[in-house]
């Protein structure tokens, strides 16, 4: 039987996965929803590196990004901070696509899977 172990998880959802030596993160807000999308970006992904390290992996281990872009107007504000996150490590395959939100102030949500 394949081992899955489940983290910060409720009813609805588990925020970290792992699964064979890799780690699924379900999808990322930020906590401050009035931050315009550079900065909801950036305390995204201050969040994907804790969880990430909680696990054993981090942003040089990124297999795939997904990303969802309340205003796809906002592409190169959200960019330049994931440019500068990555830090010179290898980028993940990655996506992004515009999205509408279940709560408006929501600017972007990012979900990431990584090898460990």
């Amino acid at each position: 039987m394949a081992r899955i172990e489940r983290y910060e998880k409720n009813d609805r959802l588990s925020r970290i996965v792992v699964h064979n030596g890799t780690v699924y993160l379900s999808g990322l807000t930020a906590d401050d929803k009035e931050a315009d999308t550079a900065g909801q970006t950036r305390q995204i992904l201050r969040r994907a590196d804790t969880l990430l390290c909680s696990v054993g992996a981090d942003r040089s281990t990124l297999l795939l990004a997904q990303i969802w872009l309340k205003d796809a107007g906002d592409f190169d504000a959200m960019n330049k901070v994931w440019v500068d996150w990555l830090d010179g490590a290898e980028p993940p395959a990655r996506a992004t696509v515009g999205a509408n939100f279940a709560l408006p102030n929501i600017r972007v949500e990012i979900q990431f899977t990584a090898a460990i």
